[in-house]
């Protein structure tokens, strides 16, 4: 029987035959669900893309304003910056924070004994409150000669550093504080990734007179190409939307070195105690929204074929 020959011999899908299939039963049981994810995943969704064309501080009565939002984000000096910052911020995190957690796994699942305990100890830091975890870290990174980092750094003879107190130092100081918190899940992720690797395959590489790291660059890497697609795009969506450590490390200085995109949102909004610019903040969150997107499609795109073969 033909393709087209089993498809003609299908009996048609009418609301009748849906409601009879136990259609109407699953409806009833996934409205509650559909409902509650409606109110508090897409209401704000649309909410915030109304907002964008409008002026509006959420006290006085919005006014329909168009576009104006979008170009008023465009057309602030601010804005270029922050895109920098946030690109920069990205770029450290990925030439660091992304390759450290993949060394990191692939060293401990070496490890015959106690690979437990340090699997414990590298999530140990997720499991640190985020803002326990960043006040930690400015203490750590003072200034002063008698600051921890600078002690440390003056046993070996090297002078004090500004840290996040300089503008050169203050994005690089950022990343290494997120790296250390937010390594420890995707360690967890990967060794579980490694665990499911087929023994077989490293006895063959064994029996081929394989090396260690001509057995992670042959069989490891090559099995795990599909979960380091995945984590790469989310570690680029997560660095597009850091926020955490340069409203509370900096404030968005110094000279606005750290000011990110959702910072400048945040400005935006909550800047002014008597009612912020809520339409250009909606319109820069739509416009970062948008961007990821894009980019997430495109990454997708590209990466099909490479992660399927």
């Amino acid at each position: 029987m033909t393709t087209h020959d089993r498809q003609l011999s299908r009996p048609r899908r009418t609301p009748l035959t849906w409601v009879r299939g136990g259609g109407l039963s699953s409806l009833l049981f996934l409205l509650p669900m559909l409902v509650i994810f409606g109110i508090f995943s897409w209401w704000p969704i649309v909410r915030s893309v109304v907002m964008s064309f409008q002026h509006t501080n959420l006290v006085s009565a919005p006014t329909w304003v168009g576009w104006d939002n979008f170009v008023q984000v465009v057309n602030d000096p601010l804005f270029w910056t922050a895109v920098g910052n946030t690109a920069w911020f990205a770029l450290l995190a990925l030439v660091l924070g992304y390759p450290v957690p993949l060394i990191a796994a692939v060293l401990m699942s070496e490890v015959k004994r106690a690979r437990g305990l340090y699997g414990a100890l590298a999530y140990l830091p997720v499991v640190v409150p985020p803002v326990v975890a960043v006040l930690l870290w400015k203490f750590f990174y003072d200034a002063r000669p008698d600051g921890v980092f600078n002690t440390i750094l003056g046993w070996v003879g090297i002078p004090p550093q500004p840290w996040i107190q300089s503008a050169a130092q203050a994005m690089p100081s950022l990343v290494v504080e997120a790296t250390w918190a937010a390594a420890g899940g995707t360690i967890i992720i990967y060794l579980a990734a490694i665990t499911g690797v087929a023994p077989e395959l490293y006895d063959a590489a064994e029996v081929d007179g394989a090396g260690i790291w001509h057995k992670i660059w042959h069989v490891t890497l090559p099995q795990l190409r599909s979960i380091l697609l995945i984590t790469l795009i989310l570690q680029i969506i997560g660095t597009a939307q850091v926020f955490l450590e340069p409203f509370l490390f900096t404030g968005g200085g110094p000279v606005d070195s750290t000011v990110t995109i959702l910072l400048l949102i945040y400005r935006y909004a909550f800047q002014n105690s008597l009612g912020g610019d809520y339409g250009a903040a909606t319109a820069l969150s739509l416009m970062l929204a948008a961007f990821l997107a894009v980019l997430s499609l495109v990454y997708f795109r590209l990466t099909k074929s490479w992660s399927q073969n």
